[in-house]
């Protein structure tokens, strides 16, 4: 499109995002700030349908200066996406990480996920998780944010001064709706039900929307909110060594009550026609109490009981772990099972204040806001069965041991691990409670409080001025302050000696209470495994409670404490400019942060009440880091013909040293049930932040009314990776009480900037509409990726989360009344780092799920839904990557299929209100 038809064409940019879960509204157009465009009246125009959407996508990307995917929120409503991470998982070059059952993480380009930067309506959201030993970085958890409260999302690729810094990957864009945007007393309401193949289980969602204003159209009010209480399924089989180094199975179960909440308030005002204040709040809270449920079993030697001559494997690898055994009914291995209860849940609240200035010539714009999340593990404990027995107390006050009638459940059969997934072929080891031993022990070295809390305060300027400076028209200034923080705790339980000390058999008990029959510890039944076996299912509230019961108090833990602290400055200018055939930006973006890192350190002090605080220091200390960086950028485009664009972005970007390689200090692997695992890392808040220099050429090709046929090229060059170094045998001043022989010996891992890697890669993008009704929209994505091997413990120069293939397939049809739409993701494999080095580093099998959505629209105030997620039930396939000898466990080496879990079907049905 040529320059002098270029305003005329700039109401399609400013068209806003239609409202979500498949209301369809009427919408006045509104510019972004994030978006360089010249100003224009905007008028109504009303957005509905799917081909209504993917011409609103096209039009942000075709007008945009930088390079821009988007995606409206009637995509997000037509795609049986349950959070706005699914949903991003349609545009080009996006893949999505999956966990527990939801889309939770994005990587943008085969960046790792924390290079992904997610701020909502232009500014950083708080985010943490559940869980106690999940990875400490700055990704946002997409899983606590329902689509139905989204108005559209932004994807810039390439970077531009005017955005906030922090995504070598990309910046993600989420736009909340506005009530002014709305018609007075637009109302949505949404009833759904939810079943899942695997938990058999119907689980409610409702969501609902609310905006009014008043005559004027001075002051508007819009409250929208979303629920819904699922309960989530994961089965199938881990692999890895036993506690004394021999080959293991472990067919297992996680089942998670997921209740999320969501409610989100605007207030607007515009007192004039230049301006107009706005207050918006954001509370998002996500319960994620969970069971586990593991068996494990031997497949060489019966958990060491044979010799090397009556082991049942036949092959090992060359890591040493048996790929195949033969184990004959008549010699059962025997069987341990064990449950982890946890209580969890994590929370994110935004309130933000904001106002706009308008007049002829200038724009000044401003934002105070705060966000603060808080989760990890509320409490942790765990029952363990075997073949031995349990300790109780008789009627008589005596110590006993029960029966040891778990010895009745033993594996026999075929285990063959030399493909991707574990089969087993044998005894099927379902059993009931009446085969547990009478009384259950809860494990003592369990029983923790692992909170966190993410928190920040912003405030930001911007200042727009129109000139007219030959091609310049228009100037942007800004400043944007930060105080961000990051902590996490650990409170370990100190038990009753009286209560969790047994005697011998037969000897009075004394105060003895660690005993709970396995009838309360148990209620209903439940599958494990990939084969679905029967087994009780465990009372989670029971076991938490049992183990609360002999706890006197729960200590601080002065190892686990961490606390960053970040003092963020960032100023910018920014130029834009428009010409006969081309237009785009040019800026500098200045950062300057401050880093205090606080926590305990060793200095020999003498233990509390809880032992393992010996040698950490009493007080926690601080030590400070620094960095400053000035990341220019540049974007233009060139109008080749009315319908070809060519566009061009260069620039630098950074992204901040995630958590964990900021905190003092970090044990891992200690104290719990294994030998050899114990570390302590000690981090680095002096560390620099990784710097990107990147660049984009893509060429755009717009057909008739919503056809684009688009390819892009795309480089990375990265820059002060973080990198680890291991060092083995290592006294720090602390006994480690986990060893057979109690020593000063541990394993220590220190962070440092070091070496670079490079990704570039290619997409293609294919959106075009027959006039039948019929529709397609493909992409795929090329991505040659290549990080530093020793930056990752498995020595694979692969990014996290980064697939050499992705494509995409939406096929869609509709009329007035009907539609129906098919979608196909797949993405070559990946690798997963998580938990630490002992605990993570898989390969990801290459992986792809088909959707469907269908719609009625029964009246005009009635629409009926019915959606499946993951039609083929494609199984979640991971194996070990790393070569032997890497610092990983031998389970993740050499190929070793180490999990596999069924995949299941989701399948929705629902009807939406709208007025």
């Amino acid at each position: 499109m040529l320059a002098n038809n270029f305003k005329k064409s700039l109401l399609a940019v400013n068209v806003s995002i239609a409202l979500g879960a498949g209301f369809s509204g009427v919408v006045v157009a509104e510019e972004s700030q994030s978006q360089n465009q010249v100003q224009e009246n905007v008028e109504v125009i009303e957005v509905r349908g799917l081909r209504a959407s993917n011409k609103e996508n096209i039009n942000t990307k075709r007008f945009a200066t930088a390079v821009v995917d988007a995606v409206s929120a009637e995509d997000i409503g037509k795609f049986p996406d349950s959070d706005v991470g699914q949903a991003l998982g349609r545009i080009p070059g996006i893949s999505v990480g999956r966990a527990f059952g939801q889309g939770s993480s994005v990587s943008i380009r085969g960046t790792d996920p924390s290079m992904t930067l997610t701020t909502l309506n232009d500014q950083n959201v708080a985010s943490t998780g559940w869980y106690d030993q999940m990875n400490l970085d700055r990704s946002f958890n997409y899983s606590m944010l329902p689509s139905q409260l989204i108005g559209g999302i932004e994807v810039y690729k390439a970077t531009q001064a005017n955005l906030v810094e922090g995504g070598i990957g990309g910046t993600v864009i989420v736009k909340t709706r506005k009530p002014l945007d709305l018609e007075s007393n637009t109302s949505f309401l949404s009833l759904k039900g939810e079943y899942g193949t695997l938990n058999e289980e119907i689980s409610p969602e409702v969501s609902g929307l609310y905006s009014w204003k008043n005559k004027d159209e001075t002051f508007g009010v819009l409250v929208a909110a979303a629920y819904i209480d699922r309960e989530y399924l994961r089965q199938g089989t881990e692999a890895d060594l036993d506690w004394g180094g021999n080959s293991s199975v472990q067919p297992s179960s996680f089942l998670q009550d997921q209740e999320r909440t969501a409610i989100d308030v605007t207030l607007q005002y515009r007192p004039t026609e230049q301006l107009e204040l706005g207050i918006h709040a954001l509370s998002l809270e996500l319960g994620a109490d969970s069971t586990g449920a593991n068996m494990y079993f031997g497949t060489d030697n019966n958990w060491g009981a044979w010799t090397p001559e009556e082991s049942v494997c036949k092959t090992y690898n060359a890591a040493g772990v048996c790929t195949y055994s033969d184990t004959p009914k008549d010699r059962g291995s025997n069987v341990f099972f064990q449950n982890w209860a946890r209580q969890g849940e994590m929370t994110s609240d935004t309130l933000e204040f904001n106002w706009k200035y308008q007049s002829d010539t200038y724009e000044i714009s401003g934002v105070l806001g705060h966000s603060k999340a808080e989760g990890g593990t509320d409490m942790s404990a765990n029952f363990g069965f075997g073949w031995w027995g349990n300790a109780y107390v008789d009627g008589n006050g005596l110590k006993q041991t029960s029966d040891a009638n778990f010895d009745q459940v033993n594996w026999w059969g075929v285990v063959d691990a030399t493909g991707k997934q574990i089969k087993l072929d044998g005894a099927d080891l379902g059993f009931t409670v009446e085969q547990l031993p009478a009384y259950g022990t809860t494990s003592t070295w369990t029983g923790i409080k692992g909170p966190n809390k993410d928190e920040e305060v912003y405030g930001q300027v911007d200042f727009d001025y129109y000139v007219d400076f030959g091609a310049i028209n228009k100037l942007e200034f800004g400043v944007r302050y930060t105080e961000h923080e990051f902590e996490k705790k650990l409170y370990t339980a100190v038990y009753d000696q009286s209560k969790i000390t047994a005697p011998a058999d037969g000897e009075n008990a004394g105060g003895f209470a660690n005993y709970f029959s396995v009838q309360d510890l148990y209620s209903g039944t439940m599958p494990i495994g990939y084969d679905g076996w029967t087994i009780p299912r465990a009372n989670r509230d029971a076991m938490i409670n049992a183990t609360l019961s002999l706890i006197d108090q729960f200590a601080y833990n002065r190892s686990g404490y961490g606390k960053i602290e970040e003092d963020n400055l960032s100023l910018y200018a920014m130029a834009s400019f428009e010409g006969e055939g081309f237009r785009g930006n040019f800026g500098l973006r200045y950062v300057s942060t401050d880093v205090t890192s606080k926590g305990h350190i060793i200095d020999n002090s003498p233990a509390d009440i809880l032992a393992n605080n010996n040698g950490w220091s009493e007080a926690p200390v601080g030590v400070d880091g620094d960095y400053n960086d000035v990341l220019p950028s540049a974007n233009i485009t060139f109008d080749l013909s009315e319908d070809l664009i060519l566009r061009v972005s260069a620039g630098q970007a950074i992204t901040r040293p995630n958590y964990d390689n900021l905190l003092l200090s970090k044990v891992t692997g200690y104290p719990d049930d294994r030998i050899g695992n114990e570390e302590i890392t000690y981090g680095n808040p002096d560390l620099k932040p990784m710097k990107s220099s990147q660049a984009d050429v893509s060429l755009e090709y717009y057909y008739g009314e919503d056809g684009l046929f688009a390819v892009t090229y795309f480089i990375k060059d990265v820059s002060n990776f973080i990198v680890a170094t291991t060092d083995f045998n290592q006294q720090i001043g602390v006994i480690n009480n986990d060893l057979t022989t109690p020593a000063d010996d541990w394993t220590v891992n220190r962070y440092k900037n070091a070496g670079g890697g490079e990704i570039d890669g290619v997409e293609f993008q294919w959106n075009h509409a027959w006039d039948n009704g019929f529709g397609i929209n493909a992409n795929y994505t090329y991505t040659d990726a290549g990080a530093p091997a020793e930056v990752y413990t498995d020595n694979l120069s692969r990014f996290t989360e980064s697939s050499e293939h992705m494509l995409n397939l939406v096929g869609y049809w509709e009329n007035d009344e009907f539609s129906a739409r098919a979608a196909y993701n797949w993405r070559s494999e990946y690798m997963i780092r998580e938990y630490g080095n002992y605990y993570g580093n898989r390969m990801h099998d290459d992986f792809g799920t088909l959707d469907l959505t269908f719609g009625w629209q029964v009246t005009d105030y009635a629409a009926l839904t019915f959606e499946v997620v993951n039609v083929t039930e494609e199984d979640d396939v991971q194996y070990g990557a790393a070569e032997v000898g890497a610092d990983v466990k031998p389970a993740l080496q050499d190929g070793f299929p180490t999990w596999s879990f069924r995949g299941e079907a989701t399948y929705r049905l629902g009807v939406n209100f709208n007025f």
